[in-house]
């Protein structure tokens, strides 16, 4: 005897609360289910006020849930403002919404992701949390600087080796607070040896001896005047 198997409609499960943004650097077109409104797709700009105006419009239309692709950073904006307004944000990625079949040549791309998200067929990337997302910006940023600040401090390093000043046989490192005062004397047109090293700075590695040699060197205009933009960056 065989088993019955259950046996059933297979169809999609529609949700008429999704819409769809098509996200740009100047417009943004949204589109809600035909159902919602007899003008299902709008155009906004990508002012802030704008922005406002489309949230308003979902929460006036009942959305629960929009659907964008990640272009860029121009979603950031918008994206944040849905989740202020307690909409949920399904962030997709490009290639995904290509690769699926069936879409007719007369439809805006706003309308076939919101028909793709009413169907459940967009699989939304993860975003953290807002606030795991405040501090990945902070330390993003942090990561920069120090990036910023390492290539700052070559650039320091090379424009004294171009004039024959041997600062480093004198001081670790030049941008410490002897490297700073070092290079602030010779901006200001300090060029006696003696008087750049302090004498009993016990942060000098480098003997009363090795002392005048290291810091006598072959000034040029070109080489300061790089010398100063590093320093003043």
């Amino acid at each position: 005897m065989k088993r019955k198997a259950k046996t059933g409609a297979i169809r999609p499960l529609l949700n008429e609360h999704a819409a769809g943004v098509d996200i740009g650097s100047r417009e943004m077109y949204a589109a809600v289910a035909p159902e919602l409104d007899a003008e299902p797709v709008r155009c906004y700009t990508t002012f802030t006020d704008e922005l406002k105006k489309l949230v308003a419009w979902f929460r006036e239309r009942g959305i629960r849930t929009v659907a964008m692709e990640a272009t860029g950073v121009y979603w950031i904006a918008l994206a944040e403002l849905l989740e202020e307004a307690q909409i949920e944000v399904c962030l997709v990625n490009p290639r995904h919404v290509k690769n699926v079949p069936g879409r007719k040549t007369d439809v805006q791309d706003c309308q076939w992701l919101q028909y793709l998200h009413s169907v459940g067929l967009l699989r939304a990337a993860f975003r953290p949390p807002a606030q795991v997302r405040a501090i990945r910006r902070v330390w993003r940023h942090r990561d920069s600087l120090a990036r910023q600040s390492a290539w700052h401090a070559r650039h320091m390093h090379k424009a004294p080796g171009q004039m024959n000043l041997q600062i480093h046989h004198v001081i670790p490192d030049i941008t410490g607070k002897s490297g700073g005062d070092i290079v602030r004397a010779i901006l200001g047109g300090e060029r006696d040896a003696k008087a750049l090293a302090a004498p009993g700075d016990k942060r000098l590695k480098a003997g009363p001896a090795i002392l005048p040699a290291a810091l006598t060197g072959d000034y040029r205009d070109e080489h300061l005047f790089c010398l100063g933009r590093v320093n003043t960056t």
